[in-house]
């Protein structure tokens, strides 16, 4: 019997130490399992204006404000941009590399070729990284998550 108790407080101990690293921006996502990137990517339209749930890896974060953070897909080179309202939701810098779930509204964005020229350059300045206007060859269309909450561990 003993043994049992101790079994289970260990059970206990791990599972509450895993979850006590865990902080929610915003308001928690909602039950059920969230939807693959690749399957959101493959199909978008069919899910634009719906509340979707994900979760990867945080790729990257918004430098300058926290507004936003990349997430890993379940395939190679696939990464969606969750952006929240900014000064609403502050991701930390330190949450890259993390496991994050986050849920939102998934919306297309459609950008004239102007638009996506200041987007890019934004970006790049938030990167601090060289832009060349060139590299924008016309008009984009991207999709995101408009963030309603995230759980990063």
């Amino acid at each position: 019997m003993k043994k049992v108790l101790v079994l289970a407080a260990a059970i206990a101990f791990v599972v509450l130490g895993a979850t006590a690293f865990a902080t929610t921006y915003g308001k928690a996502p909602g039950a059920g399992d969230p939807v693959k990137l690749s399957e959101l990517l493959a199909s978008p339209e069919q899910y634009v204006g719906k509340i979707v749930k994900v979760e990867g890896v945080i790729t990257d974060v918004c430098a300058k404000r926290g507004c936003w953070m990349a997430i890993a897909g379940d395939k190679e080179f696939q990464s969606i941009r969750f952006k929240v309202e900014d000064g609403v939701i502050v991701i930390p810098l330190e949450a890259k590399g993390k496991q994050a779930v986050a849920e939102g509204t998934f919306t297309k964005v459609e950008m004239t070729k102007e638009q996506a020229i200041e987007a890019a350059k934004h970006h790049a300045e938030e990167q601090k990284q060289p832009f060349d206007p060139a590299s924008v060859t016309g008009p984009t269309v991207t999709y995101q998550l408009m963030g309603t909450g995230a759980i990063i561990e």
